[in-house]
């Protein structure tokens, strides 16, 4: 999907040295782009991903800056086609302590993209959102609840510009930095032990390859100010925690028993997360791999007949499959 719509263009990434920006970049580099911006804060890190693309040095402009501030932002658009919006406080804890800091980079940060875009005339806009902007419990999921209305919103507030805005709603993205694939394994290595807040937590996951096909995909398809969800399996926490435990133990030979201990859950976490809500379910376009939830100001929308939304309710997936897939993504490796 998305194939050739890159070659030759020029296109931007915010919070370019992530995970999945990072997975981006290296998808995109196979379409042949003309140059890759990647824009972030971290000097480190993109010192680090400057030595791992070095090969690709010649299409990739490294440029620190932070989406709070518009003037760079503008100026890092300059020229720019594309912009994919990976930029964000994600943890949940941290925004919960300092939630203004969270509204500066996940809100006002978001609107700073939106008229950068407009003002450079980028022809599309790709925001990555959460499943966590559902009914949000927390001050992450609050921010990125108002990022996507904004997103949305400037498809019709741009007057005569021809920018196109458009969201995906993520899952966790397995072995994220940050996420538990990560820190559970250094926990098994390190203490012997995993901390889990609540083994019967649910949550839906994707792979990192699942998650970039998805942005390409929407990216490709996009009208403007759709709301692209992706089917995602659900996990439960105590069987990941289980089969991560058999993984690295087989892996780095460890023989000690490892046991789980369980914490309980944070400030602002959910024990089951949604992935849309009741009036989006009736509203969405159902494909065969996603959702298309149509602009709240498109008074035409996606009509589908529906009772509720309880076939989104998904039993977990077996233990076999999350092993498959944290093997084929090679996620305890990294």
């Amino acid at each position: 999907m998305g194939q050739g719509l890159y070659s030759g263009k020029n296109i931007l990434i915010t919070g370019g040295t992530g995970t999945i920006g990072r997975q981006l970049v290296q998808r995109l580099l196979e379409e042949n782009p003309r140059v890759i911006r990647i824009f972030s804060r971290d000097e480190y890190k993109q010192f680090e991903m400057a030595i791992d693309f070095q090969e690709h040095s010649s299409r990739l402009r490294f440029l620190i800056g932070d989406v709070r501030d518009v003037q760079r932002l503008s100026r890092a658009m300059e020229e720019i086609d594309y912009v994919f919006h990976c930029a964000a406080m994600k943890h949940v804890p941290a925004c919960e302590y300092n939630p203004f800091e969270a509204v500066q980079t996940n809100v006002i940060g978001t609107q700073n993209v939106i008229q950068a875009a407009i003002a450079n005339n980028v022809k599309k806009v790709l925001f990555t959102s959460t499943d966590k902007a559902i009914s949000p419990t927390n001050t992450y999921g609050a921010t990125k609840l108002t990022a996507e209305r904004l997103i949305s919103a400037a498809e019709y507030q741009k007057g005569s510009k021809e920018t196109v805005f458009s969201s995906v709603r993520f899952g966790n993205v397995m072995g994220s930095r940050g996420s538990v694939i990560p820190l559970f394994k250094k926990q098994i290595l390190e203490d012997a032990r995993i901390t889990v807040t609540d083994p019967e937590m649910l949550r839906y996951m994707m792979t990192p390859s699942q998650a970039i096909q998805l942005i390409l995909e929407a990216n490709s398809i996009a009208l403007g100010g759709e709301v692209f969800v992706l089917k995602m399996p659900v996990i439960r926490i105590g069987d990941l925690a289980e089969v991560l435990i058999e993984l690295v133990c087989e892996k780095h030979g460890v023989r000690r028993q490892i046991e789980i201990h369980e914490t309980g859950l944070r400030p602002g976490e959910k024990r089951y997360e949604e992935l849309m809500t009741s009036d989006e379910y009736l509203l969405a376009d159902e494909q065969e791999n996603m959702f298309i939830i149509p602009a709240a100001f498109n008074k035409v929308g996606h009509k589908v007949a529906r009772q509720s939304i309880d076939a989104l309710e998904m039993k977990p997936i077996d233990k076999s499959l999350i092993k498959e897939w944290i093997k084929q993504e090679s996620l305890i490796e990294q």
